[in-house]
């Protein structure tokens, strides 16, 4: 209803009727049905006896009108009679939408949703208002998920009650897939290079576009890379650049779509005067403009210089101003952008308190003992952070957070809230288990890497399996003293059967005793040494009758006393999922002269994480192992590395790589090493937090050999594949998929594993 239309009826009211005030002595109301006449009255807020003028009845007209309750009002009034004619709108008989594909704009949910926001609901009043936004709201997400030619008819059924019946049919036609992309105007900028910012575009080669849909046009994601373009420029010095142009054709014949976009690019400007201003605290002027990367007349780039003013403001919150700001403005001249850089430090904050909660197993000291700053000491964002790390690094903490809050009554003091998430650190076994190593075992033991909350590891171990009968007990306290030295000590009873591990028959038994001792060097690293005095007793099968071996299989040799030294350097942002950090550690062992067995070993362990692509992370490991006899005396051959399996070369056999004895058992090398590229992401199933799951994917290389003269580039295996890794409040778990792309006919292959304590 136009409206002329709506207020037509009062119009004619007022040029025929008073131009004073009159009284009304009797309210006449017809055509109501389902509104009660209290209702009504209600709307018009006009009684009997009431002095009525023209503004009166505009506010009446215009309120009965405004309930949408009726679909046309008359008011007249003569000689102190009002007297109001209504015409009801109709009452929904029934509603329902018809011709959809569940789930590809619309779905049950969504068509539920729209019937209550709309009130389309049976009983209720129709108003055809509501109905046009309906329609607009429909077409809208078809057209923002590319569906243009779709038609929406309604058919409306109104019965002799007075109420309607509502059927919206949609056709929805095929979706309106992207035929050309074209931007123009761009000189800069390659045209793919832009497009790319829109994560949609023509289609790819047809094999590949059946997965990527790449021509799939969605205008939520063309909006967004619009912003995304303008964002590149301006981020490259081109402040003034425009969109002159962006549309979105339909050829119906050909139900393609063409977008054109028009660019004006502007001028790039190029930095010119840099100027400071506020409390710069005691750092000179030439000491703060060293964080700004852009030089006078170098070109103008907004991300490298939100980077540098976020290097600034560290600065200052590393002095203790937690609430500091640095804010920026530019003056244009002519090609030339002056900069202004605001700095507020803010009050200098000192630390009230700290307080840690979600620590229901852990001590506090275990968690106090990593922090980097404590009370009453001034506020550093570096060490702060420095410190939540080094809490993650322990491994007993899914999740750590923290807030920090100023006091309300003294703005220059602040609290510190930390808050972690336990996660499972060990277990207690008591029963039957398998492993791809050992077999069936009937183990009783206990793995602990925090036992009872103080920070120090306990494993204690009673296992019997075909392969492995072990009694040990190992103790670690990694902070023995003030000075944080750590100490551990234990013994062990192992005998092995390696026949049943994949590798070559021997039996060994070994018993003995260690102890280490470790000490800090900085802050990330730590130097740890270790001695082992333990008695071998050796017994070599058939297989190793014939070979060199023979040496360490006839003579009588049963003491064995190795020490290591390592070397460990941690800088790692998370012991689960690392997102940033590096971790190196450098191992050397050996066994001192008055040992019957005679030999070295070095080990050498590196991992490196890079944030990518917003919530990605990029990881780069490698390790090498060597080893060799001395004194004229070989490497034994059960002090060997082996290779192949989850923890090494993923999908390959465990323990299968290498050469191998006459009967096909793998012998092990002297020399071994495994690289590692992969990219993690989060992931989300069924709607489980994603910040503790991880989807993998993976390059490994690697090899072993008998000696490291022997290394050639023909021995390198290698392997891809996707894991996924989930930390459970039971500890962490996962499975990987690998198919290897480098192997020899003799190899073994293992595609599929699934892993216990495995991370990225």
């Amino acid at each position: 209803m136009s409206y002329i239309s709506k207020f037509l009826p009062l119009l004619l009211l007022i040029l025929s009727t008073f131009t004073n005030a009159e009284t009304i002595n009797k309210i006449n109301v017809e055509g109501l049905d389902t509104v009660s006449r209290g209702t009504v009255l209600n709307y018009i807020a006009i009684e009997v006896n009431d002095d009525v003028d023209i503004e009166n009845l505009k506010i009446a007209y215009k309120t009965l009108l405004e309930s949408e309750l009726f679909s046309k009002v008359d008011l007249s009034l003569k000689e102190g009679i009002l007297s109001v004619s209504l015409i009801e709108n109709p009452t929904i008989k029934y509603f329902e939408i018809n011709g959809y594909e569940e789930d590809e704009v619309l779905s049950e949910k969504i068509v539920l949703d729209i019937q209550n926001n709309f009130d389309f609901n049976i009983g209720r009043i129709f108003v055809q208002r509501n109905l046009d936004n309906l329609k607009k709201q429909i077409k809208t997400l078809y057209e923002l998920n590319g569906f243009y030619s779709h038609k929406i008819d309604i058919e409306q059924e109104l019965d002799s009650k007075n109420r309607i019946g509502l059927s919206i049919n949609i056709e929805e036609n095929a979706r309106s897939l992207i035929g050309k992309f074209n931007i123009t105007g761009n000189d800069f900028f390659d045209s793919d290079e832009l497009i790319e910012l829109f994560d949609m575009g023509e289609p790819d080669f047809f094999l590949l576009n059946y997965f990527t849909e790449n021509d799939n046009f969605d205008k939520r994601k063309f909006e967004a890379g619009i912003q995304s373009l303008i964002s590149k420029y301006t981020s490259k010095g081109f402040l003034d650049v425009k969109i002159l142009e962006s549309s979105v054709k339909l050829d119906r014949e050909t139900n393609k779509l063409k977008i054109d976009i028009s660019i004006s690019e502007g001028p790039q400007y190029r930095l010119g005067n840099v100027k400071f201003t506020g409390e710069k605290l005691n750092f000179s002027e030439s000491y703060l403009r060293s964080f700004i990367e852009i030089k006078k007349n170098d070109f103008f780039e907004r991300a490298i210089l939100v980077k540098n003013l976020e290097n600034i403001n560290r600065l200052f919150q590393d002095k203790g101003y937690a609430y500091s700001r640095v804010d920026s403005s530019v003056e244009k001249k002519e090609n030339t952008l002056d900069l202004l850089i605001s700095l507020d430090p803010n009050y200098q904050i000192y630390i009230s308190r700290i307080n840690i909660s979600g620590n229901f197993k852990t001590q506090d000291d275990v968690i106090r003992r990593k922090l980097k700053l404590s009370e009453a000491s001034i506020y550093s964002k570096t060490e702060i952070e420095e410190s939540i790390n080094s809490i993650k690094r322990l491994g007993f903490f899914s999740n750590v957070k923290y807030d920090i809050k100023r006091l309300a009554n003294s703005p220059d003091k602040a609290d510190i809230f930390i808050e972690v998430t336990e996660t499972k650190t060990g277990e207690l076994t008591l029963g039957l288990s398998h492993s791809n190593a050992t077999g069936a075992s009937v183990t009783a033991g206990i793995s602990q890497n925090n036992i009872l909350g103080t920070g120090n590891t306990l494993n204690a171990k009673i296992s019997n399996s075909s392969a492995v009968k072990e009694l040990s007990m190992y103790f670690k306290d990694p902070y023995f003293n003030k000075q944080s030295h750590s100490i551990s000590y234990g013994f062990f009873n192992r005998s092995l059967d390696a026949s049943n591990i994949d590798t070559s028959s021997y039996k060994i038994d070994e018993s003995g005793v260690l102890m280490g001792y470790g000490i800090p060097i900085s802050r990330y690293s730590d130097f740890f040494a270790e001695a082992k005095i333990a008695s071998i007793d050796l017994n070599c099968g058939l297989d190793l009758k014939n070979t060199y071996e023979i040496s360490d299989c006839s003579e009588t040799k049963d003491l064995d006393i190795p020490i290591s030294l390592t070397y460990t350097f941690n800088s790692l942002n998370d012991n689960f999922f690392p997102t940033d950090g590096n971790f190196n550690s450098l191992k050397s062992i050996i066994s001192i002269p008055v040992s019957d067995y005679k030999y070295l070993k070095f080990e050498v362990n590196h991992k490196s994480y890079y944030p990518v692509l917003n919530d990605k992370t990029f990881k780069f490991s490698t390790r090498a192992n060597l080893a060799s006899g001395y004194g004229n005396d070989d490497l034994p051959f059960f002090k060997r590395y082996f290779e192949g399996g989850s923890s090494s070369i993923r999908g390959f056999d465990f323990n299968s790589l290498g050469s191998k004895y006459s009967n096909d058992k793998p012998k092990g090398g002297e020399f071994s090493f495994v690289s590692t590229l992969g990219v993690a992401s989060p992931t989300d199933i069924i709607g489980i937090d994603n910040a503790n799951m991880r989807l993998i994917g993976f390059l490994d290389a690697g090899t072993i050999t008998d000696k490291f003269s022997d290394f050639g580039l023909d021995d390198i295996r290698s392997s891809v594949g996707v894991q996924f890794s989930w930390l459970t409040p039971v500890g962490p778990i996962g499975l990987h998929i690998a198919r290897p792309i480098i192997k020899k006919n003799s190899d073994s292959t293992q595609s599929f594993s699934f892993e216990l304590g495995t991370s990225f």
